[in-house]
């Protein structure tokens, strides 16, 4: 059986800072209970259940949607005590209560100016760009027959000299598992293969096979190469996520330059100014994935 009344107090900690303001009861926002006068509505419980510890997000539907109303519920039983007692009227509690203002403002001023802002075209144009920049790379079609010695290996170029099919010799003789495929490799850049199999197949012209045995640690190999091209990028619906985190990191990051330039940025520690400016240097240099940016739900 679960105790929900342990999930409410796991709960707790998250939800405290996060709670969602008072809307009025509509149809859209309808009350899912109250405490005294006090109303609480789904969109506080939407809130609430959005922000649950990430343990307690892999709970069913049901059961994270009575943790988070739990939750709710004794956060409005002991707010009312406390600003009956005025303890939102401390200074610390305003300093805490203007920190959070602060951080939701610039949360929702990302999405707006970023998350939202982004358009599908300046993705692909992105996606285009970075294509444009990478550098060429040779791909190898190949296929191989393995055997453990050299003399089945001189033997099978010998079948191959008498005009045997070399995907036919491949699934009779290789024992490499895709010898089904007719020891098919698919396409292939260099570091993909040990170095001694590599360097015999992009030395290979098109249409050709080894002449004499390659040895590996993996034993002897006849390789034969299909075709040579050059890698082709990854397709765009395949990466326009990453992209799309690269075109938001640019935008975050030239917001804050345009704000940095308004308003100047003064550390009085000169050891904490120092690793401040030091950690800036790095978020310009980071690849996307690496730049903290804030939620943008």
């Amino acid at each position: 059986m679960l105790n929900y009344n342990k999930l409410a107090a796991a709960v707790f900690a998250t939800f405290v800072t996060l709670q969602a303001p008072v809307f009025a009861a509509d149809a859209k926002d309808p009350v899912v209970a109250k405490v005294g006068d006090v109303e609480i509505h789904q969109s506080e419980l939407d809130l609430a259940i959005a922000n649950l510890d990430p343990q307690l997000g892999q709970l069913p539907d049901d059961q994270k949607k009575v943790a988070a109303l739990s939750a709710s519920i004794d956060v409005k039983l002991l707010a009312k005590d406390a600003a009956a007692e005025k303890l939102d009227q401390t200074p610390d509690f305003q300093s805490h209560m203007a920190y959070l203002r602060d951080r939701e403002l610039h949360n929702a001023y990302f999405k707006a100016h970023v998350a939202d802002a982004i358009k599908d075209d300046e993705v692909k144009a992105r996606y285009d760009k970075e294509v444009a920049a990478l550098p060429k790379q040779e791909e190898v079609h190949a296929r191989h027959i393995l055997v453990k010695t050299e003399d089945e290996a001189k033997a099978i170029i010998k079948e191959l000299d008498a005009g045997k099919d070399f995907a036919e010799l491949a699934k009779e003789k290789s024992t490499d598992p895709n010898k089904g495929d007719g020891g098919d490799l698919g396409y292939f850049a260099r570091g993909r293969m040990v170095k001694e199999f590599e360097d015999a197949a992009f030395a290979l012209p098109v249409g050709t096979y080894t002449k004499t045995p390659v040895k590996s640690d993996f034993g002897w190999h006849v390789i034969k190469v299909e075709d040579k091209r050059v890698a082709p990028p990854p397709p765009f619906d395949q990466v326009k996520d990453q992209v799309r985190q690269l075109v938001m990191r640019d935008k975050y990051l030239e917001l804050l330059a345009k704000a940095k330039q308004e308003s100047k940025v003064v550390i009085n520690d000169p050891a904490l100014s120092k690793a401040y400016d030091d950690a800036q240097k790095q978020q310009d240099q980071a690849p996307a994935d690496d730049v903290v940016a804030p939620d943008a739900q």
